[in-house]
Parts: structure tokens; C-alpha cells; sequence
């Protein structure tokens, strides 16, 4: 049996490497690599998927073993051979044409998130977002960070789009929305822009960008303009009522401090600002997913 210093070593060293598991699998994406095993006709050798890749030979087998470690592909053995083939986890999840596909997400992972969190200690220092250290671009213009180009934007609203297949209708199903016949979902600049008339807003992984008096403002707006009898649904990770968990929307809170002024929240907080911005009745409800559910009353 293993002695409890063990498993203390060995979970410190899958943390310390954990970074090298997300460059593996940000590789494997960038490369095609998921996408060419999907519309092989059949498995592939390490020498057939470098040379439709047109990369090393060397390279392209570790990183191959790499990703059969970590049940990201299957490995046949014919005739001595090694051959490598998706799995139903790729297939769904990582091929770029699947449905249900994160391709999009984890290039956006590997491009803009994974470089500010290179910068997590000085983030903690300053509190503040890290795109001047990842991008030189000022903390205080986020968008103009995350949309860095018109390429970046594409691949930034079809990360999320991706990720709204997966989880949405756990999401949606969390409440009887039918008693809202005209639903909006607000994006853009919406602290300025005129807000359209309706009985249902959709505030989707918006609050948590944003500080405590940015959301009140963008709150009070909604509330404004929500007709009497209407309701806000909002989408977000809720933190547990003392804020020590779960453990990946801690993260996602961390991930806010290095990339925008905003954080995650417990359901209480989420009361204390929507009640601040004239809204009632407020419920909030668990998925079982990352994103969880609240709905606000006018």
C-alpha cells in the first residue's frame, strides 16, 4: 500500500506537470492532428500522420504516444506495427467538424489564456488582468486583447459557441422558461447601446468580466428595460456558498483575474447585485455542469 508521503509526491508531480498535459493537447489541435485520424480511412503510423501534418517524424511520434497516454487516441499493434486511431472522446469532442467539438476553445485556450496565466504571480500581486505582460496591450482595453484580430474574434465566438453545444441545454433546462415568450440574449457593447424590449434577457458567462460596479450598472440597465412581470436568467459558474469550491470554479475565478476585472461568485453575491439593481425573487440553481443557472425577477 502506498504511504501517504507517496501520494503526496505523486500528486504534487501532477501538478507541477500538469502545464505539459495542456500544451499535449493544444498541440495535438493546432496540428490537425485529431481532424487527419478522423478522416483516415483507418488507423495511421507515426511516419503516415508526420507526413500529413508535414512535421518530424520524432515529433510527431512522442507526441502521438502522449496523447495514447492520455486516452486521447487508441493504438492498434498490427503485425508489429504501431497505429494510432481516435477515440469516441476525440471524435466528439476534438475534431473541428464534430458538433460538439472544444477545437475552437482550446485554440483560444492555447493562444490568449495559457499566455496570461504565465503571468498568474504578478496577476496576484497587482490584481490585475495580465495582457500588458502577455500582449502589451493595457489592462484596462480587455477586448481589445481578446479580439486582437478579426481571426481571434471568429475563434473566440466559436470557442464559446462550442462550449454552449455541450452545456446549454443543461443550462436552459434548469427552468420553466415558458412563460417568456420574447427572449433576448445581450452581447455587445451593452452598457451603452440601446436595449431591445423583452421578457426574458440572457446574461450567458457575461457578469463574471466584470467588477461588482460594473455588473450593478449593466444590471440596472437590464432591469430597465425588462418588461413588468419579466425575468433576467443568468449563466455563470456559481462558487459554493463559502467560496472554497469546486475546485474548477475556483479556477475559472483565478482565469478572471488574469483576464479580465471580473471574478466568479456564490449564489449570495449573485442575490446581493441583482438585488441592487431592483431585481426580486432571485433562484439559483446547480447543473452538475460548469455553468449553472440563476433567475432574476422583475
Amino acid at each position: 500500500m502506498a504511504s501517504t508521503e507517496d501520494d503526496g509526491d505523486r500528486l504534487l508531480r501532477d501538478y507541477a506537470n500538469g502545464f505539459m498535459v495542456s500544451q499535449v493537447l493544444f498541440a495535438a489541435c493546432e496540428l490537425g492532428v485529431f481532424d487527419l485520424l478522423a478522416e483516415a480511412p483507418g488507423p495511421l503510423s507515426a511516419a503516415e500522420v508526420a507526413a500529413g501534418l508535414g512535421a518530424s517524424a520524432r515529433g510527431t511520434e512522442l507526441l502521438l504516444e502522449a496523447c495514447v497516454a492520455l486516452r486521447l487516441l487508441r493504438l492498434d499493434t498490427r503485425g508489429g506495427r504501431a497505429l494510432y486511431a481516435s477515440t469516441l472522446l476525440s471524435r466528439r469532442h476534438l475534431v473541428s467538424s464534430s458538433p460538439t467539438s472544444q477545437h475552437h476553445m482550446l485554440l483560444y485556450l492555447a493562444r490568449t489564456t495559457y499566455l496570461c496565466w504565465g503571468h498568474l504571480a504578478q496577476a496576484v500581486r497587482d490584481g490585475k488582468n495580465q495582457y500588458m505582460k502577455a500582449f502589451g496591450v493595457p489592462s484596462e482595453d480587455v477586448f481589445a486583447a481578446i479580439y486582437r484580430s478579426d481571426a481571434e474574434r471568429l475563434l473566440f465566438m466559436r470557442g464559446l459557441q462550442g462550449v454552449w453545444r455541450v452545456h446549454g441545454q443543461h443550462v436552459l433546462a434548469a427552468f420553466d422558461l415558458s412563460p417568456f415568450p420574447v427572449v433576448c440574449d445581450l452581447g455587445g457593447d451593452f452598457f451603452t447601446d440601446p436595449l431591445p424590449e423583452a421578457d426574458l434577457y440572457v446574461l450567458a458567462r457575461v457578469l463574471h468580466d466584470w467588477s461588482h460596479e460594473k455588473c450593478v450598472q449593466l444590471l440596472a440597465r437590464v432591469q430597465q428595460a425588462c418588461r413588468p412581470g419579466g425575468a433576467l436568467l443568468v449563466i455563470e459558474s456559481l462558487l459554493d456558498a463559502d467560496g472554497r469550491g469546486p475546485l474548477t470554479t475556483q479556477l475559472y475565478s483565478l482565469n478572471m483575474l488574469v483576464q479580465t476585472e471580473g471574478q466568479e461568485r456564490t449564489p449570495g453575491q449573485y442575490r446581493e447585485l441583482l438585488a441592487a439593481a431592483g431585481f426580486t425573487d432571485v433562484e439559483c440553481r446547480r447543473t452538475g455542469r460548469p455553468y449553472d443557472a440563476v433567475l432574476a425577477r422583475k
